[in-house]
């Protein structure tokens, strides 16, 4: 693994670690704290691509927005949102609802032109496909001129 890729991961795990200290969601950037629900991303690194996958249950594809924005960032925000129980009322509500947003800063290598996405039963996959990597220079042969 290179050390470029190896300084990416572990920015990734640098928002874990601040909550881990701090009891603070860094991984949400939404203003409103009650709406505020952390989702957790896998991100996988094969000789190809990067696959970041989260769970989405109960959201559809139309609940989620994959973007990429300031060249590099790849973004990732929805809403979930809680349906009242019709003649009832909530006894316990633990499943997390309100926006979410997360963000990834992508490697020099992701193809930033190729990056796909798909939703399938509450599972959602973006891959991000990698550049092939540069051919080494090859060397340039110099006349020599005799005098």
């Amino acid at each position: 693994m290179s050390l470029e890729n190896m300084a990416f991961l572990h920015l990734l795990n640098l928002p874990d670690d601040v909550d881990k200290y701090m009891n603070t969601p860094t991984h949400t950037y939404v203003q409103d704290s009650k709406a505020m629900a952390r989702t957790a991303v896998d991100v996988e690194e094969f000789p190809d691509s990067y696959i970041f996958v989260a769970d989405m249950p109960g959201l559809k594809s139309a609940d989620v927005k994959v973007q990429l924005e300031n060249e590099n960032v790849l973004s990732i925000s929805g809403e979930r949102k809680r349906k009242e129980p019709e003649g009832g009322k909530f006894l316990q509500m633990e499943r997390r609802t309100g926006r979410f947003m997360r963000k990834f800063s992508l490697p020099g290598d992701a193809d930033l032109d190729k990056i796909g996405a798909a939703c399938q039963d509450g599972v959602l996959t973006v891959t991000v496909p990698k550049l092939p990597p540069p051919e080494p220079p090859k060397p340039k042969t110099i006349d020599v001129k005799v005098s």
